[in-house]
């Protein structure tokens, strides 16, 4: 391998490991700035795979033509396009900001309208910069065609390279830098990197004419140690026409992006919401293209790359593989579900690029057409699955589907040329396939659950089931609530607070809608912001009343995202109420417990009006850290323990709160509250239940972290990003117990 194919090998490694960074906070800053809805995820993904193809498309049209109108070589282009790249670090974050603003004066516009806008703000801020990351791939293959004649692979070198990067940008971002850094430290961090990358492109052809240099006084030497050039010609290729060539390589994109979406709803009861579990997914898949890219190479420089026919047919069996192993009846392990995608991600690794080195052969406009024609495909995928195939179809017959298009493909090719181990392998699908159609069962079946109501949309499968105080309320799989008198004290605590009756309460996150129903007893207005339509349609289930309710003077769901919401409407409350989806460190739950949000709560809080954050329990540090943030926000601050010993509610206000008595708490709740208040225990009288639960109160002092710089923002989400400083207790706690202690008194003889 020449120097120059080996610095633009670590020059697309470091790239790639750039571009992930970029993807994994740019997206949580959009969720930040446009809300946590399915659109804000769909049209982020979108844009950066527009930017991709729109960027190969045209520096692969427009290299060789530039290069020569302007006497600069190709690799200064390309570090121009990766300095480019590093302004997108400080750009898009501040027009996000400046996006977010913009779009809060059109006031209560309806969410449809919302969204439509904040689409359009989302791809101003991300195309250019996603552009430039796309146009990399051929103005480097343009510069290695003119200074290195190492034969027509070079896509797929670089390819690899990318695969790598991005492999290694995806663990270091979710593993270390944001928990280190925080989000903005960690995009100043890529662009340093970027500015260097560009830096060691404009010294490409400097080496470059070094190198000819010394070929030129040793011709004979220089022609003898020159690397072969490889032919591409293989048997994989004679089977496929160029058109279906390039259809293929829109239907790998698409359906290999169409199935991550399906695969995260399918594997979250197993992998749970954590930053980590959808971490690992993307690096197993990542890890899994870069052994496919590999193999590839390393058959490629055999002269002996597999056949597309018999990839193909082996990736029939190899789609079907992730949802058979994620039967919740017979597979509970993460480790087996992530296992379950390496087959297909391997062999996807492997045929794209030798699609795009087949079909362009090292020349740069064709390579740079067909993977714009692959990240077509990785566009509509996700948007397929998210809109029509998820919510129509459910996961089971969703993944059916997409594996559908792999013998599709293959059937041109075996009329070509039927081998024996392309039959096979496609007679393996068959297997499989009736396996999956008659046995397989997902999380959405309702006979996983015995009795259940399952319903399906564009955000979520939402299971309802159980009977009586049993029932239980499932998001993807993953238990969210069940009947508790918690979720009544998260209505009527905070309001006995309050002498005089509410005109308006809020209620964010809705789930059973235990707490919406308790807080309509207290007449005014009573709103609840839910993410998920299915949730909110599920109320009936755990409800008799639910009608009843919905049908109360004032009383509303509202289907949006509950910070968004806050930002939107002009309305002031007198209690907002939020109980964010278990885990305390699911994804994304740092913006509903941040300094942030709880200004933006202040903001929408009437004369008097409280907060009440009820926590749900778990790591010390993070209760702490939301106490603190709490704290910092609001001047008066009251703690209870849950019943039930369940959790802990918070009570914040800019006014003093005066905890009433037993006596008086029962005095101010409204008859309808009373008697939902006593709903489950009637063997308790109102005074005693009250004397429990304002009983449990403690200081605020107790739950303050001794370090006052603990908190929760929106830069550093502390509960989410955990896996360090766990670590690294474990690790003292390890040193602890193993290290002998000195003696007490300092007497050691």
């Amino acid at each position: 391998m020449t120097p120059l194919r080996v610095l633009a090998f670590l020059l697309f490694v470091a790239s790639g490991s750039c571009s992930l960074l970029y993807q994994v906070v740019w997206l949580r800053l959009a969720f930040a700035a446009f809300g946590i809805v399915t659109p804000v995820l769909s049209v982020v993904l979108s844009v950066f795979m527009l930017g991709l193809a729109l960027g190969s498309w045209l520096a692969g049209r427009c290299a060789e033509p530039l290069v020569a109108r302007t006497r600069r070589s190709a690799a200064v282009l390309y570090g121009l396009a990766e300095w480019g790249i590093g302004l997108g670090a400080l750009v898009v974050p501040w027009a996000f900001a400046c996006g977010e603003e913009w779009l809060l004066s059109f006031g209560e516009a309806s969410s449809t309208g919302y969204m439509w806008l904040s689409a359009l703000v989302i791809a101003a801020s991300l195309l250019p910069f996603a552009t430039l990351m796309g146009a990399t791939f051929p103005l480097m293959m343009a510069f290695l065609r003119a200074h290195d004649r190492g034969g027509e692979d070079s896509f797929s070198f670089l390819y690899l390279g990318n695969v790598i990067g991005a492999m290694t940008g995806a663990l270091a971002t979710a593993l270390v830098l944001i928990e280190a850094l925080g989000f903005h430290r960690t995009l100043l961090v890529a662009a340093f990197a970027n500015a260097v990358i560009g830096a060691v492109a404009f010294l490409l052809p400097r080496l470059a004419r070094r190198i000819a240099t010394a070929a030129a006084g040793a011709v004979a030497p220089a022609r003898t140690a020159a690397a072969p050039h490889r032919r591409l010609g293989s048997d994989a290729a004679a089977v496929l026409s160029p058109r279906l060539r390039k259809w293929l390589l829109f239907g790998t994109g698409f359906t290999s992006m169409a199935m991550e979406v399906v695969w995260t709803r399918a594997f979250t009861p197993v992998l749970q919401t954590t930053i980590y579990a959808f971490a690992s997914v993307l690096t197993v898949y990542l890890l899994a293209t870069w052994i496919g890219s590999w193999s590839y190479r390393r058959h490629l420089r055999r002269q002996r790359p597999l056949g597309a026919d018999l990839l193909l047919a082996v990736l029939f069996p190899a789609s079907l593989l992730p949802l058979v192993l994620a039967d919740p009846r017979w597979i509970d392990s993460p480790a087996v579900v992530l296992v379950s995608i390496v087959p297909i991600s391997a062999l996807l690794g492997y045929l794209t690029p030798q699609l795009v080195d087949e079909h362009a052969r090292g020349e740069p406009r064709a390579a740079g057409s067909a993977y714009a024609t692959n990240v077509l495909g990785c566009i509509a995928g996700p948007l397929v699955a998210g809109y029509l195939l998820l919510p129509g179809l459910g996961v089971k017959w969703s993944l059916l589907l997409l594996a559908a298009a792999y013998p599709a493909f293959l059937l041109p090719a075996l009329r070509a040329r039927p081998r024996p181990a392309t039959l096979g392998a496609a007679g393996a699908g068959v297997l499989v396939l009736t396996l999956a159609v008659a046995v397989v069962t997902t999380h959405e079946d309702p006979a996983v659950y015995g009795s259940a109501e399952v319903r399906r949309d564009h955000v979520a499968s939402v299971v309802s089931t159980g009977t009586g105080m049993d029932r239980r309320l499932l998001v993807n799989g993953v238990g969210i609530t069940n009947l508790t008198p918690v979720t009544k004290v998260m209505a009527h605590l905070p309001l006995v607070m309050r002498p005089q009756l509410p005109q308006s309460t809020l209620a964010i996150c809705f789930g059973m809608g235990t707490t919406f129903r308790s807080l309509t007893t207290w007449g005014g207005r009573t709103t609840a912001v839910e993410l998920v339509p299915s949730v909110r349609d599920a109320f009936g289930y755990y409800w008799s009343d639910a009608a009843v309710v919905m049908a109360r003077p004032g009383a509303r769901v509202v289907i949006d995202d509950g910070r968004r919401f806050l930002k939107r409407t002009a309305e002031l409350f007198d209690l907002i109420t939020i109980d964010p989806p278990p885990p305390v460190e699911a994804a994304g739950s740092s913006l509903l417990y941040s300094v942030e949000f709880y200004r933006t709560v202040r903001a929408r809080l009437a004369p008097g009006g409280l907060l009440a954050q009820w926590f749900p329990g778990g790591e010390q540090a993070i209760e702490q850290a939301v106490a603190n943030s709490l704290f910092r926000s609001f001047p008066h601050v009251l703690v209870y323990r849950a019943v039930e010993d369940y959790g802990t509610h918070f009570l914040a206000s800019e006014h003093p709160i005066a905890p009433p008595t037993a006596a008086e708490a029962v005095a101010r709740l409204p008859p309808d509250a009373l008697r939902d208040a006593l709903e489950w225990h009637p063997e308790y009288q109102p005074q005693q239940i009250w004397e429990i639960v304002l009983g449990k109160r403690v200081a605020i002092e107790s739950v303050l972290p001794a370090d006052r710089r603990l908190a929760i923002t929106d830069d550093r989400p502390f509960n989410e990003y955990f896996l360090l400083r766990r670590s690294l207790q474990s690790l003292r706690a390890m040193l602890d117990r193993t290290l002998p202690m000195p003696a007490a008194g300092g007497d050691n003889r």
